[in-house]
């Protein structure tokens, strides 16, 4: 069991300490991340004069050895290690020799750690937009295909107006259109470099933590050395944001769910994202929905475990900080996988036109229409409301529609009904004189798409 702190230990620790101390059965995730940091460190190390050029030279050319084996799985990670650093430390040195041993110059496991987590994390935050970038194109695709594809709208889960399809999947992009606007936020105040802060107070080496910074593409060193080691803001603060996507998810995945049942029968989930009943052979399972929804909870307990984590933490670096990682990286991989198998689903499900357009007719969606039309005829609307409220009830009375009635029948509620009634009604007038910008009507959501498609570059 090398450690890189032993010299100050007279015994070898516990082996189940050490076991419970480590962090490389998780952190090798970041070994791509700790040579990209190390080789950024000797350049600048060696541009200071604190290390030779041949010495800087030598430790890259290690550095790139062991990424190219580990790579090729010629070099194993071994948990003999006790973290991602002191395995990458220790081949180095076995490779090269005391040149090996003068890379940590200049810096502390603390700075490292957090430069290795906050280059992954940045990693991720452009992987999580580029895949809702593309859960947007297809919710888009959808929008277009789907003008005139009438449904119901509801309020409590109740039919309130007539609405499109593409109206509906309209406000889940825009609810994905935030969330990549936070992923850029995110990265605007996470792209700062804490290499260089040191254990928590910096160092006495005259390093330039300037050029660092450019050579991994930060915006700038941090400001702080002792927020930069206990920092871990930027990790809640994509946790939270990968909190709200995975709601998001969630509640597409619900309505989809619903869509699915036998009772709505407004969409066919395609094969590949759907299972059978071990036991019903009937069934066909909206598994993949169902998951998603699940899982959310999985990433919630994430941010949860993170914020408990740094809420009793006191300046600087304290060792409750490694528990960042696992929690972290089983949500950002969860988030991945729901968005790209959402997005398969998605791009794959086949629309009920036809038992869509009969439910939105169903359920009085047109009632606000009717009403609309007797203020029109100069009725107050609170009297305009009172006159269709017992029109419906006249209807479920009858077991009918307001648009099935005979004119005859109308008048019977109120004289002020004409023939124009049937036209004011339909399905296709209650949907197509909406057109505020963000309604439904045809040349309101033309416009929405229209700019939708400009935000994609598509």
């Amino acid at each position: 069991m090398a450690q890189l702190w032993g010299g100050r230990f007279t015994k070898e620790t516990d082996q189940m300490v050490y076991d419970f101390n480590a962090s490389i059965t998780f952190d090798q995730r970041l070994f791509e991340e700790d040579i990209e940091g190390s080789i950024a460190h000797v350049t600048m190390m060696a541009k200071q004069g604190v290390l030779t050029q041949e010495e800087k030279e030598s430790i890259i050319a290690g550095l790139n050895s062991i990424k190219t084996d580990v790579e090729s799985g010629a070099l194993e990670i071994s948990t003999k290690f006790e973290d991602i650093h002191s395995f990458v430390e220790a081949n180095l040195i076995d490779r090269i020799g005391d040149a090996g041993k003068k890379m940590h110059t200049g810096r502390s496991r603390n700075d490292q750690v957090a430069l290795d987590m906050r280059l992954y994390t940045r990693k991720q935050v452009v992987i999580v937009d580029d895949l809702l970038r593309g859960l947007l194109e297809v919710i888009l695709k959808t929008m277009e295909e789907n003008l005139d594809t009438y449904m119901p709208g509801f309020t409590h889960l109740q039919k309130a107006q007539p609405t499109t399809l593409a109206h509906h999947y309209g406000a889940y992009f825009e609810m994905f259109k935030r969330d990549r606007l936070r992923m850029k936020d995110i990265l605007v105040r996470m792209n700062q470099c804490p290499l260089g802060a040191g254990a928590m107070a910096g160092t006495t080496y005259p390093l330039d933590r300037a050029y660092t910074a450019e050579l991994m593409h930060f915006d700038g060193p941090t400001l702080n050395s002792m927020d930069s080691v206990a920092d871990r803001d930027y990790l809640i603060e994509f946790l939270a944001a990968l909190s709200t996507i995975m709601m998001h998810l969630s509640r597409f995945c619900e309505e989809i769910i619903i869509w699915n049942t036998n009772e709505y029968q407004f969409v066919e989930l395609d094969d590949a994202y759907s299972t059978g009943s071990s036991i019903m052979p009937q069934k066909k399972n909206p598994d993949i929905a169902e998951l998603v929804r699940g899982k959310t909870g999985r990433v919630y307990g994430a941010l949860v475990s993170m914020l408990t984590t740094m809420k009793g933490l006191p300046l600087a670096y304290n060792k409750d900080m490694q528990e960042d990682k696992q929690v972290s990286f089983d949500a950002f991989d969860t988030v991945k996988d729901c968005l790209t198998l959402f997005t398969g689903m998605l791009s794959t499900m086949k629309f009920r036109k036809d038992k869509m357009a009969v439910s939105a007719m169903n359920g009085f969606t047109n009632a606000t229409d009717a009403a609309d039309y007797l203020v029109n005829k100069g009725v107050p609307f609170r009297d305009a409301h009172g006159i269709i409220g017992r029109l419906v009830l006249y209807c479920i009375d009858k077991n009918t529609s307001i648009d099935a009635l005979s004119l005859a029948e109308l008048k019977e509620i109120s004289p002020v009904f004409e023939e124009d009634i049937y036209d004011a009604v339909s399905l296709e007038t209650c949907v197509e004189k909406r057109l505020t910008i963000g309604a439904p009507g045809k040349d309101a959501m033309k416009q929405v798409i229209a700019i939708n498609r400009e935000y994609l570059n598509i």
